[in-house]
């Protein structure tokens, strides 16, 4: 089965001839290539954010599945999103094919099993609210191709993303997101634009859920978690700018609410935090509803 990013690059055919200039001027060209690929499917990304969002407002959880530098793709989004958006660790969870080890260094063989993809499918113990995406250059190893089988085979929604049309775990995929980038710089080494492309899918993923199920104002992460003194500031900042108040306001407000929505409901509706932490309970933390 071809795999478009294995093929040789003509534009890059004499790389090991370039100075460190020239080497980075050819890479950035292919580089530049990445994000066109991803435009052309847009549609079907705007279809897998809606069904996540719909999977994550019924309790739903999400699951990134993959090998090597697709498998740590998935983990560094699912680690950015309970600070980033205020969720509980289990919303988004991150499996690579060999285990821990396998986030530092690379297990042998361990994309091509079948055995692996069981064990790390029992554990995520998915349900049908559940959603699970699966991440490969070429979409054929059988560590994914099986997890989506899996998925399919218990009714949990499938999302695939790849660069290859023609891969194999395709007719699994509910959603098949391919970022045809091309042949690579350097010939298979698909960390490069394929990973390119997988992290900017697997953000507009994971970013457009949270989006949709209310975890910002307007482009606020108001659902951050204030756990240092950069992201304090920042929380200042936001109740200051959605509120137009005074820092010292906000930081009142801040030190009773602990948070951002709060801080700004009691600011808004002039109430205390029992009576904010109401509204936002009955309007599904949304705080566009309230506001």
């Amino acid at each position: 089965m071809a795999v478009i990013t294995e093929n040789m690059n003509p534009n890059t055919y004499d790389i090991d001839l370039q100075n460190g200039e020239q080497i980075a001027r050819l890479i950035n060209a292919e580089d530049a290539k990445v994000a066109a690929a991803v435009e052309k499917i847009l549609p079907q990304i705007g279809t897998a954010i809606d069904l996540l969002a719909d999977k994550l407002r019924k309790g739903g959880r999400l699951a990134y599945f993959g090998s090597g530098t697709s498998g740590r793709i998935g983990i560094l989004d699912a680690s950015e999103m309970p600070p980033t958006y205020g969720v509980p660790p289990n919303m988004v969870q991150a499996y690579i094919s060999g285990g821990e080890r396998a986030v530092r260094y690379a297990v042998e063989n361990a994309e091509d099993s079948a055995e692996c993809a069981v064990v790390d499918f029992t554990e995520f113990a998915a349900t049908e609210n559940d959603a699970v995406v699966a991440i490969s250059a070429s979409g054929n190893p059988e560590y994914t191709r099986k997890v989506l089988e899996l998925a399919r085979q218990n009714g949990v929604m499938t999302i695939a993303i790849t660069s290859n049309p023609q891969a194999a775990f395709k007719p699994y995929a509910d959603v098949f997101l391919c970022a045809e980038v091309g042949p690579e710089a350097v010939s298979g080494s698909s960390r490069m634009k394929a990973g390119t492309a997988q992290k900017m899918i697997v953000n507009m993923l994971s970013t457009g859920a949270m989006i949709r199920i209310g975890k910002t104002y307007h482009n606020y992460m108001v659902d951050l978690q204030i756990h240092n003194a950069k992201l304090y500031d920042r929380a200042v900042r936001y109740v200051c700018e959605i509120c137009g108040v005074s820092r010292e306001q906000a930081e009142r407000a801040l030190q009773i609410a602990d948070n951002v929505k709060t801080a700004c409901v009691m600011i808004a509706k002039q109430c205390n935090k029992v009576q904010a932490e109401k509204l936002l309970a009955q309007n599904e933390g949304i705080l566009r509803r309230i506001l």
